[in-house]
């Protein structure tokens, strides 16, 4: 498959409620499945790194990203599976998940280093929106990792800026301001989100119809 051209989206309140959010609700709760699986215990039981389960509203799991061979720490890759259901992504978040943020924070910062060996200086804590699915999630990886595909400015929000926004400038700061992203035109929200395809694609489409047009002559 030929690499797609990429776009870069401002979703402001309103594209988001209008636009994105219908898109959300309309994925399929099969595609999460695993996660709920991976938090139930049902699956990924040997590979969890921490569980906790002390309190729903500040738990979470932690476990190695599938994309990590549990060795190679310069590539060190974990993910934090929360188990709250009744967040999606970054855009629900509030004030009143920020006992939740730091709980997070402050677990991987000590979990991590004593098992790993990995200082907490030397972990890269962010959030992907868009994401790749819609049960919120947090990334790890390490600072080493440089090459890491899901780590571009236009996808990744540090954790630390997160809390920051939210606990010193608003609460409702992800419902309120635009947020910037790198989007595909093979996504399938870009072609809800009506962005003007790139002059190649428009040409090449251009072309396409105008073959069809003199095949029906």
């Amino acid at each position: 498959m030929s690499p797609q051209n990429r776009h870069m989206i401002a979703e402001t309140p309103e594209i988001y409620k209008m636009v994105v959010e219908p898109y959300i609700k309309s994925t399929p709760a099969s595609r999460i499945q695993w996660v709920y699986n991976a938090l139930e215990g049902t699956a990924e039981v040997e590979r969890v790194v921490l569980r906790d389960e002390a309190d729903v509203e500040t738990g979470f799991v932690l476990l190695p990203d599938s994309k990590w061979d549990c060795k190679t720490l310069d590539t060190l890759y974990l993910q934090v599976l929360v188990l709250r259901r009744d967040i999606r992504s970054l855009r629900d978040l509030t004030r009143s998940h920020l006992p939740l943020l730091r709980n997070v924070r402050d677990r991987v910062c000590a979990v991590v280093p004593a098992k790993y060996g990995v200082q907490a200086d030397e972990l890269r804590i962010f959030i992907h929106y868009q994401p790749s699915y819609y049960h919120f999630h947090i990334h790890v990886t390490s600072m080493r990792y440089i090459a890491g595909p899901n780590i571009s400015i236009g996808q990744s929000h540090l954790l630390d800026t997160v809390i920051d926004n939210i606990e010193h400038i608003a609460g409702d700061y992800y419902q309120r301001c635009t947020l910037h992203y790198v989007l595909g035109e093979r996504h399938p929200l870009f072609e809800r989100l009506g962005v003007p395809l790139s002059a190649e694609k428009r040409e090449s489409e251009e072309t396409a119809e105008g073959k069809n047009m003199l095949g029906d002559k």
